[in-house]
């Protein structure tokens, strides 16, 4: 279903799934070409400007997912047709949200249950595969995935279950490091792709990642590593007071201590709130690099426990603390892992908006002539933000969803939101387990989640895959144990509209303005491709890849896939021709948390496969290089 729009429009977690999987690493060679064909900074720098290759969580630094190919457009998408699909294979299914790599003819997906496949582009085999063995008593708060892998050097690293991150040898999967970052009994875990920078002060290059683990009390960290032998060169925490690390020794504490967000807490043998020590803030997705001004821009979780009365001092208003540096977007220094900006979506976050939601850095000009390079984000909390990337000062804020409850909108003056009064959900009363139940949209799964949107070069609009979806919202008793899911919170996940759930939008991020919608029945939890060609890709959770006019929203071609899609679709050229690839099985969040959407989603089978499409050899309108 789409619609253009010519005018302007102003339960319990699943925790604690068992898997002991066994490593194997199948080798299968090298041949002489790749032997020692190693990717470079200059390399990744450069990937959104050369087609061959796809080297970076996004597509590039800026991680905008746009592709210069032209070859597959809207006169000959009709044409489209599968090249050849790879099995995941065995029972190890569930949900596969991986945005996949391609360099030199292998293709490195990530899948489900901290795993790793290298397959050749040309004929769909495997040349190796890799399996973290991973203890039986991981705790994945939304599903066993895993989102993707960095690649450097003569290197893939990735992100397990288990709170390690491994490097491969890219010819041969074998390990050639593995470090563990956190205590995965506490709720560490890493399903982000981690990211290469270079600090352009130092020259070195950076390996980025963060921890995932909110819903279980952790303290979200952002690390920097040496890609060649994974030793740690700094960690931030992104909750106010903690301490970081730089080259191995104490630095400086998170936050201005004459200043705290988070209340004082006489009755606390910390002199904190219990939350303090056990604050959220992860920075569970991949962040992007601004070369220009040396800054890592990522965003941070929300705070724990969700349950904003545990966060606050007795006899006080949670409104009163904004719980820094959580539910933002945060510039983080590569060379000290010093904090340079923060802007926070979501003061003292309630409702689990979070702020994790990918940052893509792009350029407009006003009508003054001024060039701004800004980030958009389209936030959990149903705000669509355009921030400052020089200095993380808020620009301008509007909805891309329908119906939000919690806020009236973002105030243009301050930045914050104008909440709703009586949309934090009440304290219970005395004596009572549980608070009254208030109706909240978005609901804690987002106006949008993690899957990325896509920014279009050509068009200057963002392509946001968003939801329609609302929830029953309490308040509950909560009291932190290790291990054991921290939310203090009670939902139920409910349907806005009959009609549709997902809702993907094309929208003008300079005025607001929305373009064009096309409506889905099912939840959209899918990543988007933007290309020259002039085609908007997703995928859908009742298993279509499709194909869109990136002007009018016009539905050109899909295919069935057999299992629901999950994950950001890449496109690259090799031999002259281009290629369209997506990561296919059901699962993540939206089928675990129950309410409406599980029994939505109930009859959409499991899977766990790669798909390629290319035009086919007997069109001869296809010009081969």
């Amino acid at each position: 279903m789409t619609t253009t729009i010519k005018k302007a429009a102003r339960h319990p977690l699943a925790a604690g799934i068992k898997a002991a999987v066994l490593s194997v690493t199948l080798g299968l060679g090298a041949t002489a070409a790749h032997a020692n064909s190693h990717v470079t900074w200059d390399d990744i720098a450069n990937d959104a400007n050369t087609p061959e290759d796809v080297l970076g969580y996004g597509i590039g630094p800026k991680a905008q997912r746009y592709s210069p190919l032209t070859q597959i457009n809207k006169d000959n998408i009709h044409k489209l047709t599968p090249a050849w699909s790879f099995s995941f294979g065995d029972e190890k299914q569930r949900g596969q949200e991986s945005q996949a790599l391609v360099h030199e003819g292998t293709i490195y997906v990530t899948g489900s249950y901290s795993r790793v496949f290298a397959i050749d582009a040309r004929t769909g085999e495997r040349k190796w595969s890799y399996a973290a063995r991973l203890p039986e008593d991981i705790r994945p708060c939304c599903d066993v995935v895993n989102r993707g892998a960095a690649i450097y050097g003569d290197k893939i690293f990735f992100g397990t279950l288990d709170a390690a991150i491994v490097a491969l040898d890219k010819e041969t999967g074998k390990v050639v490091w593995k470090k563990k970052f956190g205590d995965h009994r506490e709720g560490y875990t890493m399903t982000g792709a981690p990211t290469i920078v270079k600090d352009q002060k130092t020259g070195k290059a950076l390996l980025i990642h963060g921890s995932s683990g909110d819903e279980f009390g952790v303290v979200g960290k952002l690390f920097a590593r040496d890609p060649d032998t994974g030793k740690e060169i700094w960690m931030r925490p992104f909750v106010e007071g903690h301490y970081g690390r730089l080259n191995g020794e104490k630095s400086t504490p998170t936050g201005d201590p004459a200043a705290p967000s988070w209340p004082d807490d006489p009755n606390s043998p910390t002199g904190k709130v219990e939350a303090w020590s056990h604050g959220g803030g992860a920075p569970w997705q991949s962040a992007s690099f601004d070369a220009e001004t040396n800054t890592i821009i990522i965003g941070a979780g929300n705070p724990a426990p969700w349950n904003g009365w545990a966060r606050t001092a007795e006899g006080g208003d949670p409104k009163d603390f904004d719980s820094l540096y959580t539910s933002g977007q945060v510039g983080v220094d590569p060379t000290t892992g010093e904090v340079k900006w923060f802007y926070q979506h979501t003061p003292n976050d309630a409702w689990d908006f979070s702020g994790n939601n990918e940052l893509v850095l792009f350029e407009y000009k006003e009508k003054d002539g001024k060039i701004v390079k800004a980030t958009g984000h389209a936030d959990r909390n149903g705000f669509f933000y355009v921030v400052d990337r020089e200095n993380g000062d808020f620009v301008r804020g509007f909805p891309f969803v329908d119906n939000i409850t919690w806020a009236t909108g973002i105030d243009p003056k301050t930045g914050r939101p104008m909440e709703v009064e009586g949309q934090r959900p009440p304290k219970p009363a005395a004596g009572e387990k549980r608070g009254a139940s208030i109706e909240v949209s978005p609901p804690f799964l987002g106006g949008k989640n993690w899957n990325p949107m896509a920014y279009s070069q050509d068009t200057g609009l963002f392509y946001i895959p968003g939801n329609h979806w609302k929830e029953d919202y309490w308040t509950e008793q909560v009291q932190y144990t290790k291990g054991s899911a921290y939310l203090g919170m009670g939902f139920r996940i409910k349907k806005m509209f009959d009609d549709h759930v997902g809702i993907l939008r094309a929208m003008d991020p300079k005025t607001g303005e929305l373009v064009w919608e096309h409506k889905e029945k099912l939840p959209l939890w899918a990543g988007v491709l933007a290309t020259k060609g002039g085609l908007i890709f997703t995928g859908t959770g009742d298993g279509y890849l499709k194909a869109f006019d990136d002007k009018t929203g016009k539905e050109l071609w899909k295919f069935q896939t057999g299992t629901g899609i999950i994950s950001p679709p890449i496109t690259w050229e090799m031999d002259g021709e281009q290629y369209v690839g997506v990561t296919t099985g059901y699962g993540g969040a939206v089928p675990l948390w129950g309410g409406d959407m599980a029994d939505l989603t109930k009859p959409v089978p499991q899977g766990g496969s790669f798909w390629v499409f290319k035009l086919p050899s007997w069109d001869k309108s296809v010009a081969k290089n």
